[in-house]
């Protein structure tokens, strides 16, 4: 009978979960759940061309496009759910500065489980990549214009009541790890001092 829908299958609260955006540790249940029905998970996005990405250790899943390359014949006429993400310039020197964070917040012995960066302290840095002429107050802007964008791209998020605050999320290593981050850097070094480019300087999948 059309409109019955199947028996329920408690996999498809992650299911539901990562097509919303990451699954976190932190989100208890769906973490779980995702955890103890992996292979049904799986299973059902690879039927739509989707990987799932799992990492325990870190604490975070979440899908992306499998590599045309691993797709069997006839998974090229799915239509794409999710395309590259192309990062503007300050996007990108964002980015970079966020993933250096994290990976000297990990070198160190401390107790925090979150790595927290105030925006006083990126701006410091920031403007050591901006053209002199650019003023304070448009340093300022831009830097919170680009933090917002990377908030909804799931890889910071304010943290606490303190107004400049923010957590950088591990999600952020699965999508720039080391030799990226290298790489990247090499780039914004290269066009530093000088008019920041108005198109994508990198992209991420």
């Amino acid at each position: 009978m059309r409109g019955e829908l199947p028996e329920f299958r408690e996999w498809s609260i992650a299911a539901v979960h990562l097509l919303r955006g990451v699954v976190e540790a932190e989100d208890g249940r769906a973490w779980n759940i995702l955890l103890s029905h992996r292979s049904s998970v799986e299973s059902y996005f690879a039927r739509i061309g989707l990987l799932l990405v799992v990492d325990e250790s870190e604490g975070f899943s979440y899908l992306r496009q499998f590599p045309e390359e691993q797709l069997p014949d006839g998974y090229e006429a799915l239509p794409k759910l999710f395309h590259a993400t192309r990062l503007s310039y300050g996007q990108t020197l964002l980015c970079v500065l966020l993933r250096d964070a994290l990976r000297r917040f990990e070198e160190e012995e401390v107790l925090d489980e979150r790595c927290v960066v105030d925006e006083s302290e990126l701006l410091e840095i920031w403007r050591t990549f901006s053209p002199q002429q650019v003023d304070d107050v448009k340093q300022i802007r831009e830097l919170q214009t680009n933090l917002r964008k990377l908030e909804g791209m799931g890889f910071v998020r304010p943290f606490g009541q303190e107004p400049g605050s923010w957590e950088v999320r591990r999600i952020l290593k699965a999508r720039v790890n080391a030799d990226e981050l290298e790489h990247l850097y090499r780039q914004l070094s290269a066009v530093t001092g000088a008019s920041a480019p108005d198109g994508a300087i990198a992209e991420l999948d």
